[in-house]
């Protein structure tokens, strides 16, 4: 881990006023678009969930930790069985990732729509709308759940520095195939590195690693 020395502070990352300003707009105008063209998308998705589970809900909503550790709720197409949260207890010794992560290749509470859009990321679209709210960006650091940040050193939480995003430097850089550690690297790199340009790099990654699949599950 670094030295303190070296910890980011909020001050130094909301320093380039103009670049976040930018991003916020590229935001709200790629949301929106996301939103209109894939809507039948979103509908079909949406009847293939209540086909195979009628009584679940098409959407899960989740408590993440955004910037300056600010809780909101990140939305999801439903990829699990109803009761996935209560059953996360039994399979937490089973954590195919080191660090402040669950991630686990053949998860039993799985469905089996939810393999195909958690395989495509097709589950992640809802997260358009927190986008559009300002709760996260199309790019940045994965929003992490509550219980993560508990474990999170002073080091760990640079990464809440910024607006979580819907893609970032570490799905384009292997995905769960990364431990916890080499994320939290990849996220500062990015939080430095930051620039529109850069930005529009990892969009365009993003989407030849969603057509490749690799890393997903």
């Amino acid at each position: 881990m670094a030295s303190s020395d070296h910890i980011l502070t909020a001050d130094q990352v909301n320093a380039n006023v103009s670049y976040l300003r930018t991003k916020r707009i590229i935001d709200i105008i790629g949301s929106l678009l996301g939103i209109i063209f894939l809507s039948p998308l979103f509908i079909l998705v949406a009847i293939l969930i209540k086909i195979e589970d009628p009584k679940g809900p098409v959407f899960f909503k989740q408590v993440r930790v955004g910037k300056a550790e600010t809780e909101f709720h990140m939305y999801k197409f439903r990829s699990m069985v109803s009761d996935a949260e209560e059953r996360l207890k039994d399979l937490l010794a089973l954590n195919e990732v080191s660090g402040a992560m669950f991630k686990m290749k053949d998860d039993p509470r799985i469905t089996r729509i939810g393999k195909f859009i958690r395989k495509t990321s097709i589950d992640e679209l809802p997260q358009l709308w927190n986008v559009l709210k300002g709760d996260m960006s199309l790019v940045g650091p994965r929003p992490p759940l509550l219980r993560e940040v508990e474990e999170y050193t002073s080091y760990d939480k640079q990464r809440l520095l910024v607006t979580p995003g819907c893609t970032g430097l570490w799905q384009v850089s292997g995905r769960n195939e990364t431990s916890f550690s080499q994320m939290v690297e990849l996220d500062l790199i990015y939080i430095k590195k930051s620039t529109i340009f850069f930005d529009l790099k990892i969009l365009v990654k993003t989407v030849l690693v969603l057509i490749s699949g690799k890393g997903a599950y």
